[in-house]
């Protein structure tokens, strides 16, 4: 049995004679998680991760995600009538490939083009004219959704300099050497995060994102950047109109873009750019199809961002820390649900000087729950219980940097199993952390070392080992990252470069019994320099005690021991200045050598 949204958009689908209809998880923007108006893929299918994408005929539909939402996606896919496809697993067809073989011949394939990059509408368009089919570019969810979600449009605001460390003078002047260099006359960004970063800017149009809703064309001597209405006071545009920023309306971008680009070169990045921006540009001199200069650029964090980071996990750790005492000494006495610890854990940060909210929604999952890689609870979620793990992944934005940590907790006594599973990740965790490498490695080429203690027990985790993660910006950011498959678009596959934080998230699921995940953020930084090349190395960001009840020190050898005891004192010393009395001593017994 269909679900009823899917039925309705099979009703519409027929009225416009489509075949096959496809929603990506996507905005305007390319944005990871797309604000409310945009969540057509989560209304129709019931589906809520933020990682899917769904495509719908006649008589099939199919939605395909990763490896983190793959019992998730199981579960509330159950009886829907739309088929699984689990992204990377063997067998497992493509969205491409499915649509190929579904796609009838001369049908039509319809999908909103201001919601699919460039890229793969190309892709998208190949399938339907080898099968002397056309595309329709339509926004079919408006149609059907009746109570659709307003775009949000909340104010912007200045990062001063003594946060972003730069100018957006600065970091204009940079990019425009790059566009001079390839010859482009403009540079099209509709990446949020990037404007954000160019521009020195701020918002919240996006939950858990300082991001806000428009588009930036720069020139070789001024630019443009389109906002919503109102979002940008008059004393702000006066300041940016200094900086040689025009401020024009967002509604207005897909109407002006073709003259402010008309006879010139335009730099532009396919995989970012939406469809319909695209057409507006395609009658220009030339388009330079290349990655925007700004995504390596705000990546490699500046002196004044790397420092206002080490400080920020140090205000952080305070928080997760007192959080995990409090846990360590409630569970058992009072009744505590995982909502209602996720709670007391943002109840922590919110008292940290210039905290502005969760980097995403808190995962707290007891027990089974911490198998499902993203899980999201439901109403109060699981009574906790003095026994098995408790698995907390949460991040918060604050001026001074993002973060992102994950801890598994011990409520009560372990089996030895959980322990030798839970010290393997801890062991990976740690070992890449204290990797040395030459410069001009990848993230793919260091995927192991975290992986090395699973695999030589015949175990692994469905997900990457770490992803980049921005400064006040999005805890999600390419293009550094841990992994060892490489994704079809060949995302997170950057040379690590010193200034560059990722994060170290090795894990382990067992279905049905439990989940563990322990997370570092990672500073990269210059090691040496001798005759054989430049080494780096890699500093914990993230000073947050691990469980020790959960540790086997049978085990870990001497050298995994000695990472975790200086670990534990560098957590110790950056940390026990804001603790006193029971805190203090709790702190501790927390971080003491093994």
């Amino acid at each position: 049995m269909a679900r009823t949204e899917i039925e309705v958009l099979r009703k519409a689908m027929r009225e416009h004679w489509i075949a096959l209809c496809v929603i990506p998880t996507a905005d305007p923007h390319g944005s990871e998680y797309p604000g409310g108006h945009f969540e057509a893929r989560k209304y129709l299918s019931g589906f809520t991760g933020s990682a899917g994408t769904l495509a719908v005929s006649a008589d099939w539909a199919g939605l395909w995600t990763d490896g983190r939402y793959f019992l998730q996606a199981e579960r509330e896919l159950f009886g829907s009538g739309i088929t699984l496809y689990k992204m990377g697993e063997e067998g497992v067809p493509s969205l491409e490939e499915e649509i190929a073989r579904r796609l009838p011949e001369r049908g039509i394939l319809a999908y909103d083009g201001t919601v699919v990059n460039r890229k793969l509408s190309q892709t998208l368009r190949s399938i339907a004219e080898k099968k002397d089919g056309r595309i329709r570019l339509i926004d079919l969810p408006e149609e059907v959704w009746e109570e659709r979600p307003a775009r949000m449009a909340k104010p912007v605001f200045a990062l001063e300099a003594c946060y972003a460390g730069e100018s957006r003078k600065e970091k204009f002047s940079r990019v425009r050497k790059i566009m001079k260099r390839e010859g482009a006359d403009l540079h099209l960004v509709t990446a949020l995060d990037d404007i954000a970063w160019l521009t020195n800017l701020r918002g919240s149009d996006i939950a858990c994102n300082p991001v806000f809703f428009s588009y930036l064309v720069l020139s070789m001597e001024e630019a443009w950047l389109f906002v919503q209405e109102g979002a940008v006071s008059g004393d702000l545009e006066r300041e940016l109109l200094e900086d040689g920023i025009r401020v024009r309306p967002y509604e207005r971008f897909f109407d002006e873009l073709s003259p402010i680009c008309r006879f010139k070169t335009v730099l532009a990045d396919s995989g970012r750019v939406n469809e319909r921006a695209w057409s507006q540009i395609r009658q220009t001199r030339c388009i330079l199809d290349k990655p925007n200069p700004s995504a390596v650029m705000k990546a490699v964090k500046n002196p004044v961002e790397a420092e206002n980071m080490k400080k920020v996990h140090v205000k952080d750790g305070v928080a997760v820390t007192r959080f995990l005492y409090w846990l360590k000494n409630n569970i058992g006495r009072r009744p505590v649900t995982e909502r209602a610890a996720a709670a007391y854990l943002e109840a922590c940060r919110e008292k940290g000087e210039h905290y502005f909210g969760p980097s995403f929604p808190t995962i707290a999952a007891f027990g089974a729950n911490g198998a499902v890689v993203h899980y999201g609870m439901e109403g109060e979620g699981d009574l906790l219980a003095p026994e098995g793990f408790l698995l907390v992944d949460s991040g918060g934005q604050y001026l001074e940097g993002t973060t992102d940590i994950t801890r598994t907790i011990a409520l009560g006594p372990l089996t030895a199993e959980q322990k030798r599973h839970f010290t393997a990740v801890l062991k990976g965790m740690l070992a890449l952390g204290d990797a040395k490498f030459l410069q001009g490695c990848r993230g793919t080429n260091l995927d192991y070392v975290a992986r090395e203690p699973l695999w030589t027990m015949g175990l692994d985790y469905q997900h990457g080992t770490g992803h980049g993660v921005g400064y006040f910006l999005n805890v999600h950011e390419g293009p550094n990252g841990f992994r060892w498959k490489l994704p079809p678009e060949g995302a997170e596959t950057a040379v690590l470069l010193p200034g560059m934080v990722t994060s170290d998230e090795p894990g382990f699921y067992l279905e049905g019994e439990y989940g563990i995940r322990i997370e570092n953020l990672l500073l990269c930084r210059e090691a040496e320099r001798n005759r054989y090349g430049r080494f780096l190395e890699f500093e914990h960001l993230t000073l947050v005690p691990v469980d020790l009840d959960a540790v086997d020190p049978g085990e870990m050898d001497e050298r995994d021991k000695k990472r975790l005891n200086a670990y534990h004192e560098r957590v110790w010393e950056a940390l026990s200045p804001s603790f006193s009395g029971e805190e203090l001593r709790w702190l501790r017994e927390a971080t003491r050598a093994i």
